[in-house]
């Protein structure tokens, strides 16, 4: 702390160092106990997971960013002149803003390549093998990259800003850095315009297998002894061949039987409050999450057509404890941060559910290194392009603070107007899809499968046909 300082400001330094150390401490622990539950057992803890723990960390902490933000202000609104309360204040959350912004760089740009390449690094040919070959290896494969990154970053600025050119490399941390950035965070809001929606309807179906369905018509102990007939009618066929030939379907048949057993006996041992009430009021609370979200978004389109200062915008100073960043008060600013927190982890569902990163998905105890820094830096782009995501599509008021808000595309009008109806759009019609598929699903399944004999369920009727055509075989 500089001594030259008034003792009051050294003493909000160091409280506000001490508070960003305390969390960060915290969030820490929590990403190495997740990182340490997801990797190989048989992989040692190495510099490479240190590093990947950091990054998860500063990813964990850039989620938390708008919720800690808003819900400062609105503890400082309910009790301004609290002694207890003078740690938290508008320099602690711009700060922990700055913090958050600087270990994204450092992290995406240095961290996160240096233990890709020292992962896959051997060291030079004819040198000395060991850690530091690795390490020399890793490091000018770095500076190689950085050499590579900074010229293109230098050719496409200067492509798209005639002056920009003339900039020289003094001008690195004041403008290359942030605006490679700026390039990053536009790729994850892009991202999470993809796989938000996506996500949205898939939470439908995540807390689904979660929780036990209701079904229409249907008794639990009836399905039980179907299920239980059929799996013994076709044993006894199978034990009245003399070769066991081509019974590769079957013996999935079996497999798939004894998953049914297994879901009959646990929805038998539910409760009625567990089989009746539970799934659909997980089922309404999604929907008018998801309904929320449209909606505000629609009133964000809305003002952005009547109001030139609905754009996402920077701000220096929070100026906490002054006025509710909601119109609807304390409870508002809640729903803000469920919002938000709701936003981060459906896109998360919906990253792993897409496609393309289906394989990142990590599993426990059986996850390399290699997946691991992969699955750091997608969070981290994820997380690090929340705070922009959610003010851009009006979430929230809380403006953007630091150097979150210095993106040259935040004040182009176009840009924001149509990613907010692209938003719209695309969740509104994955809502409608997943609404009206899984009310169709269920009153098919009510009203006319359950009317075949010996149908235990609609996801029965594949399997009738696999062992009518395995049963052909054996004869």
């Amino acid at each position: 702390v500089n001594t030259r300082l008034p003792v009051s400001c050294r003493a909000e330094m160091f409280r506000s160092t001490f508070i960003c150390v305390l969390l960060f401490t915290c969030l820490y622990m929590v990403s190495y106990l997740i990182l340490t539950h997801f990797k190989k057992t048989a992989e040692f803890v190495t510099g490479e997971l240190w590093l990947c723990t950091f990054t998860l960390s500063v990813a964990v902490c850039a989620v938390l960013l708008l919720p800690i933000s808003i819900l400062s202000n609105e503890v400082l609104l309910t009790f301004p002149h609290s002694y207890y309360m003078q740690w938290l204040n508008g320099s602690l959350i711009h700060g922990l803003w700055n913090l958050v912004f600087l270990f994204s760089n450092l992290s995406l740009v240095f961290l996160m390549p240096f233990a890709y390449f020292f992962t896959e690094s051997e060291g030079f040919a004819g040198s000395k093998k060991g850690v530091m070959a690795r390490v020399y290896e890793a490091v000018v494969l770095l500076l190689l990259l950085a050499l590579l990154v900074l010229g293109i970053v230098w050719v496409a600025s200067a492509l798209l800003h005639d002056n920009i050119a003339r900039k020289s490399l003094y001008d690195l941390w004041e403008y290359y850095l942030p605006y490679l950035y700026s390039g990053i965070s536009l790729f994850g809001v892009l991202l999470l315009l993809l796989c938000t929606p996506f996500g949205l309807s898939r939470m439908f179906s995540v807390t689904g297998s979660l929780l036990v369905k209701p079904r229409l018509l249907e008794d639990v102990e009836d399905t039980l002894s179907c299920t239980t007939f059929e799996e013994d009618s076709l044993s006894r066929k199978l034990k009245c061949k003399a070769s066991f030939v081509a019974l590769k379907s079957p013996f999935v048949a079996f497999l798939f039987f004894d998953f049914l057993l297994v879901l009959a006996e646990m929805r038998r041992k539910a409760s009625p409050w567990q089989r009746n009430l539970a799934y659909p009021l997980a089922m309404l609370v999604l929907l008018g999450l998801t309904v929320m979200c449209v909606l505000m978004v629609c009133f964000n389109v809305l003002e952005l057509l009547l109001d030139e200062t609905a754009l996402p915008r920077g701000m220096e100073d929070p100026h906490l404890g002054m006025a509710s960043f909601s119109m609807f008060g304390s409870l508002g600013a809640a729903v803000q941060v469920v919002l938000i927190l709701y936003l981060m982890v459906s896109s998360v569902v919906g990253f792993y559910s897409s496609p393309p990163f289906t394989g990142l998905l990590p599993r426990a105890q059986d996850t390399n290194l290699t997946e691991i820094i992969a699955n750091c830096v997608s969070l981290l782009i994820l997380s690090s392009a929340l705070p922009v995501f959610s003010r851009t599509l009006g979430i929230t008021r809380f403006d953007l603070l630091g150097d979150f808000g210095r993106y040259n595309w935040l004040e182009n009008f176009y840009i924001v107007f149509l990613y907010n109806m692209l938003f719209a759009g695309l969740t509104s019609a994955s809502l409608i899809k997943t609404v009206t598929w899984a009310v169709q699903r269920e009153l098919i399944r009510a009203f006319g499968l359950h009317r075949l004999p010996l149908t235990v369920s609609r996801s029965t009727v594949p399997f009738r046909l696999l062992l009518a055509s395995g049963l052909s075989k054996i004869q």
